[in-house]
């Protein structure tokens, strides 16, 4: 299987590289059904002390975009529409990049500090040899119910009052939610997400990281604060997101990107968790599927039919919420 580079989809856009206008700082969110959620995040950056020069949103059909009024906001807004995926949509972004841009990919539900876009590129601009970085959780509603959008505020506008020291720390990988990069080095080493990590692409973040980390360092710095609502809504599916647990490991394995000790880690740490989500149920996730999931791969694994493309033959016309399956538009 080979890494799919360039998106044949987006063929029609400029090919990125060097402008004459220089550097910007760009942020990326891709997103695909959460169009309320979206909208107010969107809004929400109006309130960055240095704000962004472009908003790049990725999205799989328009109605996704949440109906923004960009004539309403203080920075300019791009839609660019291309096949649903987050790798593919995250590529879509990377596509539109200049050489001298910092882009800060954020998920559709992550709130900044206001002053996080400002600290972000200081530290790229004193430190030239740092690549990524990636931020400060005060708060994550992923490993939970998640948090409403006044909650997280709420959180965000309470840990803020503190000024946070301007010091950072090595780190493996960003996290995908929140994480900047230097469009420099992507460009010219030619990274991409690999699209053969499909839909929700569990661990392409880690993937594309890994490839990166030779070319700089990594850092978390502690000013760049934030909160990860968590939100569930538009989730993949608890069987199509078990089978990723464990086929995407062993793919990124197979071709080099993933040790096996981290593969191996990362797999069990999945199935003990959706094991004992299985044995005690909550309502925000599908632990049952997710480990029937996990136990797919592994049976595929077995038989040499393992592979991250497989779930896209899945039924995807369901949604978990609220503690049961919901059909949903093909």
């Amino acid at each position: 299987m080979t890494l799919n580079k360039t998106p044949h989809s987006y063929r029609d856009i400029p090919t990125r590289g060097a402008h004459p206008m220089g550097r910007r700082v760009v942020i990326g969110i891709p997103t695909a059904g959460r169009p309320g959620i979206v909208a107010q995040t969107v809004r929400f950056l109006s309130r960055q002390s240095r704000l962004p020069d472009l908003v790049v949103l990725s999205v799989g059909d328009i109605s996704h975009t949440g109906g923004i009024e960009m004539a309403d906001l203080p920075f300019q807004v791009e839609v660019v529409l291309g096949p649903k995926g987050l790798s593919r949509q995250r590529n879509a972004i990377l596509n539109r990049l200049r050489t001298d841009d910092i882009l800060m990919f954020l998920d559709d539900d992550f709130l900044m500090a206001p002053d996080y876009l400002f600290e972000v590129e200081r530290i790229f601009d004193e430190n030239p040899d740092i690549v990524l970085t990636t931020g400060t959780l005060i708060a994550d509603g992923i490993r939970g119910p998640g948090l409403g959008f006044a909650q997280g505020e709420a959180l965000l506008a309470e840990a803020i009052k503190t000024p946070a020291e301007r010091t950072f720390r090595p780190v493996d990988n960003g996290y995908g939610c929140n994480m900047a990069l230097r469009a420099r080095t992507v460009i010219l080493q030619d990274l991409w997400f690999d699209e053969n990590l499909p839909l929700y692409s569990w661990l392409e973040d880690v993937d594309f990281c890994l490839r990166l980390q030779k070319f700089g360092r990594f850092v978390l710095p502690s000013v760049t604060r934030g909160v990860h609502l968590g939100t569930k809504t538009g989730r993949t599916p608890g069987l199509n997101l078990g089978y990723s647990q464990i086929a995407n490991p062993v793919y990124m394995m197979r071709k080099g990107t993933l040790s096996w000790k981290r593969a191996r880690k990362l797999m069990l740490r999945n199935m003990a968790s959706n094991l004992l989500g299985t044995l005690r149920p909550r309502p925000w996730a599908d632990y049952r599927g997710r480990l029937i999931g996990n136990f797919k791969a592994i049976g595929d694994a077995f038989t040499g039919r393992c592979d991250p493309m497989r779930i896209l033959s899945f039924n995807r016309n369901r949604t978990f919420e609220e503690g049961r399956w919901r059909k949903t538009a093909p």
